[in-house]
């Protein structure tokens, strides 16, 4: 009995500690957020995605240039980083899961997923900027989708991985061919789980600054030239939070916010994603 009430205490204490831990830590993200809202809410107009950074003397301005910038290299950046993080995650599930060459992309891509975000900035300006003698939007997408790629890896690698090989013989023994088995039947049974890696891909890079500060710069101007510097959201946040200007500090909690509710929203759409997966 007294064994009992021992490790009855024990849990209540543990318990006790992890609800703390949890609190304290929501605590802090609440408080972001609040601090986020308080700042930046007062910004939200359709000047706001219309107008373009920085604004002229007593005009509240606007960023519109860097959001469009966001979107033209984060886009690309995904259309560059999801085939290849899905075309090898693939070949490391199903064609060589046990060869020596899924060991060492294996190993290199956890390397990645760990590497600050700087390193890759300061790979893509000694390859691509430093040679081309000129900052560009091609640069600051390129940086992005070597971000894209080893998430997107890992995911579908792991999602692949639970599907039971099961459905695997089955389709071998309907004589399906190997890659008609995997599109038709594989992909669809780890579809949820996919998807989802490739969402909270474009949330990590939706606010990444470092290697956009090294590869497209940024631009005052509203321009879709990508061979040259381009605006991005995440950049001018850093660049406005750090002047003197009121304005342009308020333009930077106001993308701040931005930047926030798009992550958090696609964040929900991968927890939903999930959940549905685990449902069925």
């Amino acid at each position: 009995m007294d064994r009992y009430r021992r490790r009855k205490l024990k849990s209540r204490i543990y318990m006790t500690l992890s609800v703390c831990a949890a609190l304290f830590g929501l605590a802090w993200l609440a408080m972001i957020l609040f601090a986020l809202i308080w700042n930046g809410a007062g910004g939200l107009s359709a000047s706001l995605f219309t107008k373009s950074t920085p604004p002229p003397p007593g005009d509240s301005g606007g960023l519109g240039n860097a959001v469009v910038g966001s979107l033209i290299m984060t886009s690309i950046a995904m259309l560059i980083g999801t085939p290849i993080g899905i075309l090898a995650g693939t070949y490391m599930a199903e064609y060589g899961r046990y060869t020596y060459l899924t060991k060492v992309t294996r190993f290199v891509n956890d390397i990645l997923l760990s590497a600050p975000s700087i390193i890759v900035g300061l790979f893509i300006y000694e390859i691509v900027v430093a040679r081309a003698g000129h900052f560009s939007g091609y640069a600051g997408a390129l940086a992005l989708a070597l971000l894209v790629i080893p998430i997107v890896i890992r995911t579908t690698e792991t999602m692949l991985l639970l599907v039971p090989d099961s459905l695997r013989e089955a389709a071998a023994g309907l004589g399906s061919t190997r890659w008609i088995g995997i599109w038709e039947i594989i992909y669809k049974s780890a579809r949820a789980g996919i998807l989802t890696g490739i969402i909270l891909a474009f949330a990590r890079i939706a606010g990444g600054t470092a290697p956009l500060l090294f590869t497209a710069l940024s631009n005052q101007f509203w321009s879709i030239n990508l061979n040259g510097p381009m605006a991005s959201l995440p950049v001018t946040i850093y660049q406005f939070a750090g002047s003197p200007y009121p304005g342009w500090q308020k333009l930077a909690w106001t993308g701040a916010l931005l930047i926030t509710l798009a992550v958090l929203f696609l964040n929900i759409v991968a927890r939903a994603l999930t959940s549905q997966k685990v449902s069925r």
